[in-house]
């Protein structure tokens, strides 16, 4: 399966003034972001307004239009059919302003994803969470469990295009049994490979 269609596992190399900024002001201005919009992102025009302000920065940071587009497509199978319900449960100017406001805050959060590593956006939070380890916090542990949420994501929607790719060069048809078991079984595995590595770098004693 190709990177570049797997969620939060692309990061595009590019010298721009959004990759230059350092994560935790990105991080901020997400946060920001989003609180704005959802506070004052009430009408349809006004959720148009912040898409356009989050695309103004995929500009800005020179992102492919191709990268962008394959990280966005997932969460729109469950975005389109929420706002398709509230269309059909309020009216259309709800569910369009629904949409238009979270989408907007999709397109910032993959932007940080976008143009900064891992790496980078956990130093960033260390950093930031560092002060409430005076008050006994475990920044250490809390900055760990994100850093493998975000990477484990990749991993598996990696797993689950492979187990579709082997079903369709053997020509089955799709079943949730056949095609969950794969996938979890290969999941828990990398899961226990994953907790022995911890265990062996001394990590949970």
């Amino acid at each position: 399966m190709k990177t570049k269609n797997i969620p939060l596992a692309v990061y595009v190399d590019k010298d721009t003034p959004v990759h230059r900024l350092r994560a935790t002001w990105k991080l901020l201005f997400i946060i920001v972001f989003v609180i704005t919009t959802s506070l004052l992102a009430t009408t349809p025009l006004r959720g148009l307004l912040a898409c356009g302000i989050a695309v103004a920065f995929y500009f800005l940071a020179a992102i492919p239009p191709r990268v962008a587009l394959s990280q966005l497509w997932p969460p729109l199978l469950i975005v389109v059919p929420l706002a398709a319900f509230q269309w059909w449960a309020k009216d259309l100017d709800y569910a369009l302003t629904m949409f238009l406001s979270i989408f907007s805050a999709i397109l910032i959060a993959f932007l940080l994803t976008l143009t900064s590593t891992v790496d980078e956006i956990m130093d960033s939070v260390e950093t930031s969470l560092a002060p409430l380890g005076r008050f006994g916090f475990p920044v250490e542990n809390v900055t760990l469990a994100m850093s493998l949420t975000i990477r484990l994501i990749p991993l598996m929607f990696a797993t689950v295009g492979e187990v579709l790719d082997a079903r369709k060069a053997r020509g089955a048809g799709f079943s949730i049994s056949a095609f969950g078991t794969p996938v979890l079984i290969r999941s828990i595995r990398r899961a226990r490979a994953i907790g022995e590595a911890l265990q062996a770098r001394g990590f949970g004693d």
